[in-house]
């Protein structure tokens, strides 16, 4: 049976509307704490938080929800919201996220804890498992409803038109400097490894000798990195030393391969066994996935050293455990490259993110249309959107025109008569003008973990960019909270009191 939250209190436990938070505090947590109490306490607001809430079940192997109310009491989904914001909130490792769930007393108190009477402590793969229950769409949906009620805060009045900012930056993943040839030693490193575990596992020969086995051919790579083309103007000399580096590599990838062959040995042996188990089952499943990254990263080093030809850019692999790792670069000053996925974003003018979206293998022009299409969508009142030259095509400011007011889309190149008219406009130059403050709300998004993204997999980045834009809002909303509590104990200055 697992609920939203308890509605039984325990002795010594402190209702979490009432809980005293410190609104002078310059720390991240009171900020956080006060934005998930403001949702606590409005009744609209946590009703429909708390429905969202109810959809984060876990699920079985084979794919299907588990049972609300049946089971074991899992980690109340209260609890789940709060330590996801709180985590990517402060940008925190889980082993700090335990420690905060353990010893903060006033987190503990958000959590639903008393202050001495309860003793109950997190683990750590608990903490893991329970914040992986959450998906994008969930965490979209709960966003919606805080921008929502921020909003309601913030506007004049509820026909305020928004204007929006968009820009996109991006999300490294948790990845080192990729090589072919420290690509093909990773692939090989798993595949000795994985296969040493089976061999253990059912008493088979032949990888007794593996962390030897891993020496050796880390021995080789290391010869490969420590060889330097030659500059010397001596024909013989450059020959001779790229006869060198092609020795080195031959060798290089035939050792490989011999482990390849040997792990493919293993394997069948594995599956003649009788009574293959679903443990060797998933074994070697990662077995041949690493094994496939190995045989694919073959190529690529047979074909630019050993024929000399050069690997077109699709046809690159950045990272082995993180394979949706992208190659970008953005012409930053200092920054040549970066490696992980871009991430588009929408900010309106009361500082909140309407929209975000991950933009796997697309390129700025490609998402201006869907971005306003997906937040037009959740908030019909979004009138206007900026953008800079990156997002411009003909195409792109015709879809725009049509579904905005203003449309601030500079364009790239040699300016007609009508463009210089169009870009010279009042309320065009403007939204330019307003236009950099998006660069903040990003600065604000890597504080809140976003700029490099340790969870594994396109799943986990794309649930890990949705919290953190989440936390974002929340922080917002908590600031908004503490800015009105702190005008309406604003005492009347002398002279206005005597006018009054």
């Amino acid at each position: 049976m697992r609920n939203v939250i308890n509605t039984q209190a325990s002795l010594g436990e402190w209702p979490i509307g009432d809980i005293v938070l410190d609104l002078k505090s310059r720390d991240d947590i009171p900020k956080l704490l006060v934005g998930l109490q403001y949702i606590y306490k409005t009744p609209g607001l946590r009703d429909e938080v708390f429905a969202i809430l109810q959809d984060i079940i876990p699920r079985h192997v084979d794919g299907k929800k588990a049972s609300h109310t049946l089971g074991r009491p899992g980690m109340e989904q209260w609890k789940i919201l709060v330590l996801g914001v709180v985590r990517l909130g402060l940008d925190a490792d889980y082993d700090r996220l335990q420690e905060l769930a353990n010893q903060h007393n006033t987190l503990r108190q958000m959590l639903g804890h008393a202050d001495w009477y309860d003793k109950h402590t997190y683990e750590l793969q608990t903490l893991k498992d329970n914040l992986r229950l959450f998906t994008p769409e969930l965490l979209g949906r709960i966003n919606d409803a805080v921008v929502r009620a921020g909003h309601t805060l913030g506007k004049k009045s509820p026909e305020d038109v928004l204007k929006a900012r968009c820009d996109s930056f991006v999300v490294e993943t948790d990845v080192h400097f990729p090589t072919d040839i420290n690509l093909l030693y990773d692939a090989i490193r798993k595949t000795i490894g994985c296969c040493a575990q089976i061999s253990n596992t059912h008493a088979l020969k032949g990888w007794r000798q593996s962390a030897f086995n891993l020496r050796h051919f880390k021995k080789s790579y290391r010869t490969i990195q420590k060889l330097k083309h030659s500059t010397s103007k001596d024909e013989s000399l450059r020959a001779a030393k790229q006869q060198e580096i092609r020795c080195a590599h031959k060798s290089y990838l035939e050792e490989a391969l011999g482990y390849l062959q040997r792990a493919h040995q293993t394997r069948v042996e594995v599956l003649a066994m009788p009574g293959v188990s679903l443990c060797d089952v998933a074994q070697i499943a990662s077995l041949d996935g690493y094994r496939a990254h190995a045989e694919r990263q073959i190529d690529p080093i047979r074909r630019r050293v050993l024929a000399g030809e050069k690997i077109p850019h699709n046809e690159k692999v950045f990272s082995i455990f993180e394979p949706h790792t992208e190659w970008i670069s953005k012409g930053k000053a200092g920054v040549p490259v970066e490696l992980g996925v871009r991430v588009c974003v929408l900010e309106d003018q009361h500082r909140f993110i309407l929209h975000h979206q991950v933009m796997a293998k697309q390129t700025d022009d490609q998402s201006a249309v869907s971005m306003v299409d997906c937040a037009q969508a959740r908030f019909p009142t979004l009138r206007s959107v900026s953008f800079d030259k990156g997002f411009h095509s003909p195409a792109n400011r015709q879809a725009l025109e049509a579904r905005l007011d203003l449309v601030a889309l500079p364009k790239k190149g040699r300016h007609s008569v009508a463009d210089r008219e169009r870009e010279t406009a009042p309320a065009f130059v403007r939204a330019r003008h307003q236009h950099s403050a998006v660069e903040s709300a990003i600065n604000g998004l890597e504080h809140c973990g976003l700029d490099r993204c340790p969870d594994h997999g396109m799943a986990g980045f794309q649930r890990y960019v949705a919290l953190a834009v989440l936390a974002r809002n929340i922080h917002r909303l908590g600031v908004v909270v503490r800015e009105r509590s702190a005008r309406k104990k604003t005492p009347i200055p002398e002279p206005q009191r005597r006018a009054a």
